[in-house]
């Protein structure tokens, strides 16, 4: 693997080797921004005459200078991550002090190292603090513009970034605004600042700091006031930011006050000089430092926000955003009456995770009767699903929360205020550290880490740590610490949550009321000729005899999915010659570096399958309405429960069946017809108070029907049902022959799907068993569970590679990437995902539906009644295409073995074509035009291979003797052998015969840390931090005991003969920091290395990059999803993970972007 070297900052291409800026893939020379070019132009092509004209006036729109780059090449500003330093002191009695403050400046200051620098290595990523409002210090400052400032809680202050330019046209906008809400503004001050104090890139995009105050009418009560500011807040946010204009409000509050910015921790307390003036007063602190992924300017984006500063990421925020948008259909407030509607949306668009967060927690407190904790134990609850020794009156809670609320799931530390209480809560897996301690002052200090705050240990009343899905709280107002027990006891009684979940709704209940009702009829079966592996349904959906013998029936067996190893070399979807199921073009996300994966077999306590099913009542009225909903233990249906819920009237549901079929003879407009009728039909049937849908493909086959996509239909219909604000009145079943593995299931789920039947996968496996294929005495009833559990545990693990913990959670949050599908496509049915490369359209997905029809129905040949067998698995001849397929292999083998060049010419030919049959990177064409360069001016070939390096495949995974083969050949050459995660004997590396040393030149570590000794690092030139494995990405290696052999268990410091599972890759770096650390550390270890860390490629990998060479690693590694030898369950192998140049060109692109590339 030859290293691409541009400056000082390295990349290194996992499945291929490269030279200098050009790529050398079995001597292709291919440009590296070529990938990026053909994926720009494909998106052109791809666009609609109307699309491309806002996409060039998005262009020609000046970017102003405080603003981020916005979306270009493979950089998307959706990507970006964040991670943290948070902390607050707090007097829990409420007296104020300057002392505070000071104490908050320290705490903030020792946390320096938590954020980072941008490319002047001058300009912070942001920090802040929010502090109770200083009245004596305002005062004074109003006093000097002859303004009189009314007492203490009478007004409501707030910082605003203007543009000098704009600023007395926005404030006056603001001023009538606030007329027409029955407010007045008392005046305007400039906040007082040290520019001198701040980095040359914040100087760039600094804004003006001017501060409002705004009186309470004096007829007004404190909380009518709050709300009526809050509704100022929100409605000049979304009615006077306009383009060209910078207008950003940090906070507007009675009681708080935010200043922040783009600094590092120290550079904050000296930018504003109010926080250097001895009489600001304050009995609270929240601090913030930011370690952002990019070297992007936003000052907007700094922490404190207006009611929490946050440390970590929330996974699901697309589909939390998404029905967050949906709930404005269903939503009405006593409080607000119609003025509710002007509040919308209420997620502000282009913001961060915390700042979306940020918006939804705040609405809740201000347009319903809840307080701040409990709004916070809605949004954030504790793993309460698994936990037996829960009292049930909080669970009852939490189980009613539920009904409310789908978790906004991460690891995340969050600080908050009101004002009144401050608090912290840490995720349900408790991912990120909190620690508090307890003066005998009556101060309370918490931190994401230790020895951030100097305290006599003499003076500490109480020391603890915050553990998962606990609370902190602090009320100011009562002058109480509230412990975790005593307060969630509190709100678990405030209403009768154990009264109203009696009114929640289980499938038993519904069999058993629609037992006196006419007997459920059971779908009519295929004649016994057409039944079973003879179906032909089974190919009007795509199955394959792999399908069937690799996939299914390991599911009906085993509960669980068949594991395979080697990396997967098919064809994408994209280049499929055997017209693939959409499904095949969605990629798995995962988590790499910037939040964990976890590991759903350790840590399946706080997972969990349970979800609601059917409408979802008012957000913003507490009521036993909440829970009218169908709870579900799994995301599964029976066939007898389906065909249950579609007659179901029990306390009087409705459910609509929408047919998802239409006749061949309509041909591909028929497709796309049938496509709009079902939104159509949706809508009407959500107005019209059905409860369910039912998308059903039943009808396929019969009478000349063809089923549009199930998939196709589901998302076009869940996004249009979000659009018209009907999608929190119903719930969705797909009932569908066309999905059938853990992978299908995912998508369908992420997508909308409430609940799933395959009934085509069950109706296989009762024709199976009467053939005697898996056993016969097994009942239907045992092939569903069978199914369920295996689904189950395969959803789980592809939950847990993006951290994430609850399907509820996981729903319609699209956690995918689509490769080669339009953007046409994607806009209708998949809005949000990201499709990069462009590519095919509805028309094309309906001809090849149609196509598989008249395969199946339209030429009767004793050929079409036997299931096709393509061999997207395993190599065919006359299959599909497979990088590695039998004559290249032999080719190569003859060549080696013979020195025969002809036989070398043969691979080379074979390989090249198989490259252009199955990758990305083979549909780019050479650049002709361009003078050929003299043979003497490029490098001789024995100075380019001392930039090859191997594949890190680990001793364990290949025999010893190759593993030593390799690593004898680099060294001969001049080249790198990687260890892989298995680590390295000591007498490999010690007192080696040059001409046959058997030392790898880098060395690996990974989660399990095998064989990490001193020895091991210091005898390395480079040290690879291994964050995921391009095979099987988000989940760990896995070494069965019977392979575990004396010379391995000694390598790896283990026991013979017990197998070795590693967690997910660096399942102990919880965010970007950590990460920093780990490199620090290893730097430490070997200060000769080079500090190597491997990503693998999916959207954003850039981002994620970037922020990499922010924590001073000096080399990258960008794998690609064909993976290596690693053994996963196919799910993992098959659909996670992109092609290695799409994610090298967008992380070259990226760290240009960020000025970060010559690191």
């Amino acid at each position: 693997m030859a290293p691409i070297t541009i400056d000082n900052c390295e990349f290194v291409c996992a499945t291929s080797a490269e030279n200098n800026v050009n790529f050398e893939l079995n001597n292709e020379n291919v440009s590296i921004n070529a990938v990026a070019a053909a994926a720009s132009e494909e998106d052109e092509s791809d666009l609609s005459q109307a699309q491309a004209e806002e996409h060039h006036e998005e262009r020609k729109t000046e970017q102003m200078p405080w603003e981020a780059p916005g979306k270009q090449g493979l950089y998307d500003p959706q990507n970006e991550h964040e991670a943290c330093g948070v902390g607050f002191i707090v007097a829990i009695d409420g007296k104020r002090s300057h002392k505070i403050l000071r104490d908050a400046q320290t705490l903030s200051e020792r946390m320096n190292h938590r954020g980072a620098c941008a490319c002047d290595n001058d300009t912070g990523d942001g920090a802040g603090v929010l502090a109770s409002i200083p009245h004596g210090l305002y005062a004074k400052a109003l006093a000097q513009q002859e303004i009189n400032l009314p007492e203490l809680g009478h007004y409501a202050t707030g910082i605003f970034y203007l543009d000098v330019p704009q600023h007395a046209a926005a404030e006056s906008e603001f001023n009538a605004l606030a007329r027409t809400l029955g407010l007045a503004v008392i005046g305007w001050r400039t906040v007082p600042t040290n520019q001198q104090a701040i980095g040359v890139v914040a100087r760039k995009s600094e804004p003006l700091s001017r501060q409002v105050f705004v009186a309470r009418p004096a007829n007004m009560e404190e909380k009518a006031f709050e709300r009526q500011v809050f509704v100022l807040r929100k409605r000049a946010s979304h009615e006077l930011a306009r383009q060209g204009r910078r207008f950003y409000i940090c906070s507007l509050s009675n009681r708080t006050v935010v200043y922040k910015g783009l600094f590092t921790s120290d550079q904050l307390w000296d930018y504003y000089t109010d926080l250097r003036n001895r009489e600001f007063e304050t009995y609270m602190a929240l601090v913030h430092t930011r370690f952002s992924t990019n070297t992007f300017p936003s000052w907007e984006r700094a922490h404190p926000l207006r009611v929490l500063a946050h440390n970590g990421e929330i996974n699901t925020l697309r589909g939390n955003v998404n029905l967050m948008k949906a709930r404005e259909g269903v939503m009405q407030s006593e409080l607000f009456g119609d003025e509710l509607r002007k509040l919308y949306p209420v997620v502000e668009p282009n913001l961060s995770d915390s700042g979306s967060f940020d918006c939804v927690l705040e609405f809740i407190t201000m347009a319903s009767d809840r307080s701040l904790p409990e709004a916070v134990m809605t949004m954030v609850p504790e793993a309460w699903q698994n936990d037996r020794t829960m009292p049930q009156e909080k669970r009852d809670f939490y189980q009613w929360a539920a009904c409310v609320m789908e978790p906004w799931d991460g690891p995340a530390l969050i600080s908050f205020t009101d004002g009144r209480y401050i608090g912290a809560v840490l995720d349900r897996n408790g991912l990120r550290p909190s620690r508090f301690y307890v003066t005998k002052e009556n101060v309370l200090v918490m931190a994401s880490e230790v020895g951030v705050y100097d305290v006599d240990p003499s003076q500490v009343t109480l020391k603890s740590r915050l553990k998962p899905g606990r609370m902190l709280l602090v009320d100011t107002q009562e002058q109480k610490l509230i412990q975790d027990i005593e307060l969630k006891a509190k709100i678990a009684k405030s209403r009768p949550h154990s009264e109203w979940l009696q009114q929640k709704i289980t499938l038993e209940e519904v069999r058993n009321a629609n037992v006196l009702n006419t007997p459920v009829e059971e779908p009519p079966k295929p004649p016994a000729s057409q039944r079973g592996i003879f179906d032909p349904r089974l190919s009007l959906f795509g199955y394959t005899t792999e399908t069937v013998s690799m996939l299914l029936i390991p599911m009906f067996q085993n509960k669980k999915e068949a594991l395979g190893s080697m990396g997967n070399d098919a064809p994408l979807a994209c280049l499929s010659a055997f017209q693939p199921i959409l499904y095949e073009y969605f990629k798995q996300l995962f988590a790499q570096v910037t939040n964990p994966p976890i590991d759903p077999f350790r840590e399946k306590v706080v997972m969990s399958m349970q979800c609601p099913l059917g409408p979802e009542a008012n957000l913003l009225q507490p009521s036993a309405q909440q829970v009218h909903r169908i709870w579900l233990h799994n995301p599964i249906l029976s066939i007898p429960d389906t065909q249950l819920l579609k007659r179901n009237t029990h306390r009087g549901w409705k459910t609509k069946v929408l047919d998802i079929t239409f006749q061949y003879t309509d041909g591909v407009q028929g497709y796309l017809d049938c496509i709009d009728r079902i939104c159509r039909e949706g809508v009407s049937a959500a107005q019209a108070g059905y409860q369910l849908l039912v998308l059903s493909d039943r009808e396929a086959g019969n009478n000349g029907r063809v089923a549009a996509s199930a998939l196709l239909s589901l998302g076009a219909l869940h996004h249009h049902l979000i659009e018209t604000l009907q999608r929190m009145k119903v719930g969705i079943v797909v009932e569908t022959a066309e999905a059938r593995e853990v992978h299908h299931v995912c998508v369908l789920l992420g997508y909308g799907a409430d609940a799933i039947c395959p009934y085509l996968a069950f109706e296989l496996a009762q024709a199976l068993r009467d053939d005697g294929v898996i056993g016969q005495d097994v009942s239907d009833k045992q092939i569903y569970a069978a199914y369920a559990q295996a689904i189950d545990t395969g959803i789980a693990k592809v939950m847990a590679k993006m951290g994430i913990s609850t399907l509820q959670s996981y729903k319609s949050a699209q956690i995918f990437e689509a490769v080669g599908l339009g953007n046409e496509l994607i806009d209708k049915c998949f809005r949000g995902t990201q499709s990069r490369i462009g590519g095919v359209t509805l028309e094309i997905l309906a001809k090849e539906g149609l196509d598989r029809f008249q395969l199946t129905y339209g030429k009767v040949s004793p050929d079409t009644r036997i299931l096709r067998n393509p061999g997207q698995y395993h190599w065919r001849h006359g299959g599909e295409a497979h990088i590695n397929e039998p004559a290249s292999i032999g080719s190569l083998q003859e060549a080696a073995v013979n020195k025969n060049l002809n036989a070398f010419e043969a691979f080379k030919k074979t390989t090249l074509d198989s490259v252009k049959k199955c990758a990305l990177r083979g549909q780019l064409e050479f650049v002709t035009d361009r003078q050929s360069i003299p043979l003497e001016e490029v490098e001789s070939a024995s100075e380019i291979v001392k930039r090859f390096a191997t594949g890190a495949m680990s001793f364990g995974s290949i025999s010893l003797e190759a593993h030593q083969t390799l690593a004898i050949t680099m060294n001969r050459i001049g080249g790198k052998s990687n260890t892989g995660e298995g680590g390295e004997d000591s007498d490999r590396y010690l007192n080696q015969d040059p001409e046959f040393s058997r030392r790898s030149a880098i060395k690996q570590v990974a989660s399990g840390r095998f064989g990490v000794t001193a020895s091991y690092l210091a005898n390395a030139d480079d040290l690879q931090i291994k964050m995921a494995q391009g095979a099987k990405p988000g989940e760990g290696g896995e070494l069965p005991g019977y392979k575990v052999t004396k010379d391995i268990a000694k390598t790896r410091k283990s026991v013979p003969g017990v197998g070795l599972i590693s967690p997910p890759p660096h399942h102990d770096i919880y965010s970007i920091e950590d990460l920093a650390e780990l490199i620090y550390d290893l730097k430490c270890s070997n200060p000769n290395a080079r500090i190597s860390v491997k990503l693998v490629s999916e959207v954003g990998v850039g981002v994620v990059a970037s922020g990499v060479a922010k924590g001073k690693a000096e080399h990258i590694v960008i794998s690609g999803h064909d993976g290596g030898t690693g053994a996963s369950s196919w799910t993992g192998i098959k659909s996670a993970g992109l092609p290695w140049e799409l994610g090298i060109a967008e992380t070259h692109q990226v760290l240009v972007l960020n000025n970060l590339r010559s690191r």
